[in-house]
């Protein structure tokens, strides 16, 4: 088989690999998603039994029982929520679990279905559908979910099913909903729910959204005419947001629906409370923690998100109290688990300090500028689990690419430097954890293996590392046709991060090869990463004949905060330059023909594709650019804000940074140069509206290009064939236009 093929029927190599899993609090149990084989494209609920006399794993949902045989139906909602997540597979793409991990709850086909994890039960509950996010209450009596913008809340055996807030049970005008996301806490703030339940059980806190005030678009279908257009609420730059308010909400024990948008008598004496902030100056609501450590936690964002609050909410009355303010002049970023809070009350949170990126509880910070954290993956009675790569002061030898896991005390004495490694010493690699009690599972992905190997292990109290010889949770993934061979370095004055692919079995004296530049090169898209999969895409190339070489310049995560922040105001000349540089500075070591350059990539990476052949032909002499973002004023808020500001206030920067304007191409040199242009006609995140703007400007310019039109594909590409001939037909492209045999 060959490697475009397999790669685009395994999802990219995924399926089949163990992933999302909980541990639960005794250590006993770890429950996790896994599909039967590596082209199968159905998860599977699992529980891996640990001790004991039912030690080993077992299926406790399998999807295709319970559906009998039937094929998936989603809902709009279920489809924008994967769309949003970037999740490709099928059966259970998510679940949640009580706190004692217990009872688990998730969707089918829009149908509530609850497991229970002892005795691998499954039921099916009767309720309104089609289902979205079910959790259950920390206690398991009950299970919360979304259905038709209602948030409904039903008791573990079935009974008693009824509405907490919403339209009586319908969306009414289609613009609130109850206990969702809206689409920028989704697409860019990595929040991706709008409910959470009390540590009792017995309230819960919940996102309302009117997104009535947000621009409506209109997503077609030009392959099927006779269908209707879809409507979007899209909120691009500089344009309003959706309303986003916070409710306490009491659960009741009566029956029946609530009227309309309130919680009258039907709903059992319920009672509806809400969260007071000022919205005013921070309208994002970016995080929500709720545990028995202490009250609600908040982290609210200003609209240029150079100001966070920490605000803890009191639960009698709605109102909130300031705990902790950050502020930056360039931006504050958003971190997966924090805020938290310690089980004595402390507050965690990951903050940028001193020109570090720093673990700090309380007014203590943990780590130092050795490290660059990057998450909180668990926070103990003692300690907390970190994940974090190089930090600035870091020594130059450090390996590039790895993100490890850390964990550092903050009980028990311990200075600024006191963490200690979790995740192997030795290669470089990347790694993530997921700990309950003592019990680790550990996810590592290497340069030297491909996929990742997840074990088990049991952390010691007191010492360095990981303790005992650790269990394995087997994948079924398929093993990669091809090896990748990067060679992971630093390049030129500002030690850019790049990986360097030759084709396979090329040795020195083999001579010059044409160059494919292959980066993300924005925020967020690190891809100079110490795991082998991440580079068979890269290799691939290589091997048609090409030396590939990735570089992360300024911009993408990893390194610094002011790494990160150098592109504030200038993504396009900032990250552009840094692809030369590392280009040049490469050169003067590696086969490279700097004559035949050509650069392909993907969203921000079509961006920069497409930007590097308009403003620097001297360098780059093809381009392939996959779902660019052509003109920033019709991307989305929370993203293109963060960088370029307003567009009302700095018009010129969106020019600057723009590949078009209302005049036509921004800032073109000579001479042209060779451009395919791919984007999906359903993408609702880089709307195919960049591509035809810039496909009209390049016309008008009486530049030649090619553009290929995805019917169907939103931003991502799922469907097998399309994926597997983007990549024959992209290496076609480049060879044709850079004269490779």
């Amino acid at each position: 088989m060959s490697f475009p093929r397999q790669y685009a029927r395994t999802q990219r190599l995924t399926l089949g690999a163990p992933r999302a899993f909980t541990v639960a609090p005794d250590g006993s149990r770890i429950v996790f998603l896994r599909s039967r084989g590596g082209t199968d494209r159905a998860n599977l609920l699992w529980v891996r039994d640990l001790g004991g006399p039912g030690d080993g794993e077992r299926a406790v949902a399998d999807p295709a029982r319970l559906l009998g045989g039937a094929d998936e139906e989603l809902s709009p909602e279920e489809r924008a929520r994967r769309e949003r997540s970037r999740e490709g597979s099928a059966g259970v793409v998510g679940y949640a679990t009580d706190s004692a991990v217990e009872t688990a709850a998730f969707a089918l086909s829009g149908r509530l279905f609850t497991a229970d994890l002892r005795t691998a039960a499954v039921r099916e509950l009767p309720t309104p559908t089609p289902v979205v996010d079910p959790r259950p209450s920390p206690d398991g009596r009950r299970v919360a979910y979304v259905a038709d913008g209602v948030l409904r809340v039903v008791d573990r055996d079935g009974g008693n099913d009824r509405a907490l807030a919403g339209a009586g049970g319908s969306r009414g005008d289609g613009r609130t909903t109850w206990g969702l996301a809206e689409f920028v806490a989704a697409e860019e703030m990595d929040r991706s729910r709008g409910f959470w339940w009390s540590p009792d059980g017995t309230r819960m806190l919940a996102a309302r959204v009117d997104d009535s005030p947000v621009r409506r678009w209109w997503i077609a279908d030009p392959a099927n005419p006779g269908s209707e257009p879809s409507e979007v609420a899209y909120p691009a730059a500089g344009t309003d947001n959706a309303e986003v308010t916070l409710h306490l909400l009491d659960i009741g024990v009566g029956e029946g629906d609530g009227d309309g948008e309130g919680l009258g008598a039907g709903a059992g004496g319920a009672g509806r409370t809400e969260v007071v902030w000022d919205r005013v100056s921070h309208p994002y609501l970016a995080r929500v923690h709720w545990s028995a450590a202490g009250p609600p936690l908040l982290l609210v964002q200003s609209r240029d998100q150079r100001s966070h609050l920490y605000l803890t909410v009191d639960t009698a009355t709605g109102r909130t109290a300031p705990l902790h303010a950050d502020e930056d002049p360039a931006w504050l970023e958003l971190f997966a688990g924090v805020p938290a809070w310690t089980p004595d009350g402390r507050l965690v949170r990951i903050a940028d300090e001193a020109g570090a990126r720093v673990l700090v509880v309380g007014d203590r910070p943990l780590t130092s500028a050795v490290l660059h954290v990057h998450a909180v993956l668990d926070v103990g009675d003692e300690d907390v689990l970190f994940s974090a790569s190089a930090g600035p002061d870091a020594p130059e030898d450090s390996p590039v690419g790895e993100i490890a896991v850390h964990r550092a005390r903050f009980r028990g004495g311990g200075d600024r430097d006191g963490w200690e490694r979790v995740s192997p010493e030795g290669a470089a690699h990347i790694a993530s954890a997921v700990r309950g009690g003592g019990t680790v599972v550990l996810s590592t992905a290497a340069l030297d293996r491909p996929g990742a190997r997840v074990e088990v292990l049991r952390l010691p109290g007191t010492g360095r590392g990981a303790t005992a010889t650790p269990a394995v949770i087997a994948s079924h993934a398929e093993t990669p046709v091809l090896t990748a061979r990067p060679r992971l370095l630093r390049a030129g004055a500002r030690r850019i991060p790049a990986a360097v692919l030759l084709p396979t079995g090329y040795r020195d004296g083999d001579g010059v090869l044409p160059v494919l530049m292959d980066p993300y090169g924005g925020p967020h898209g690190r891809r100079v990463v110490a795991a082998h999969n991440a580079h068979l895409t890269s290799q691939w190339f290589a091997d048609q004949g090409f030396a590939v070489v990735v570089a992360d310049g300024r911009g993408t995560p990893g390194n610094s905060p002011a790494w990160e922040k150098a592109v504030a105001g200038d993504l396009a000349g900032t990250t552009l330059n840094d692809q030369v540089e590392a280009l040049h500075a490469l050169a003067e070591s590696h086969p490279l023909d700097l004559d035949r350059v050509g650069i392909r990539g993907w969203s921000y990476g079509g961006y920069l594709a497409a930007l590097a052949v308009l403003r620097r032909p001297d360098v780059f002499h093809a381009a392939v650019a996959g779902a660019p973002v052509a003109d920033w004023r019709l991307y989305d808020t929370h993203y293109t804000e963060r960088y370029l500001g307003l567009p009302r206030e700095r018009p010129e920067v969106y020019t600057a940074n723009s590949l078009v304007t209302d005049e036509g191409l921004s800032a073109p040199a000579d001479p042209h140069r060779p451009l395919m242009i791919v984007h999906g006609l359903a993408d609702d995140n880089v709307v195919a509206a960049h591509t035809l703007r810039l496909s009209s400007a390049l016309l008008a310019a009486g530049r030649a290009h090619e553009v290929l039109p995805l019917s169907g594909v939103t931003h991502m590409t799922p469907q097998e064939q399309v994926a597997e001939n983007l990549l024959l037909l992209q290496v076609a492209f480049l060879r044709r236009s850079l004269g490779v045999a």
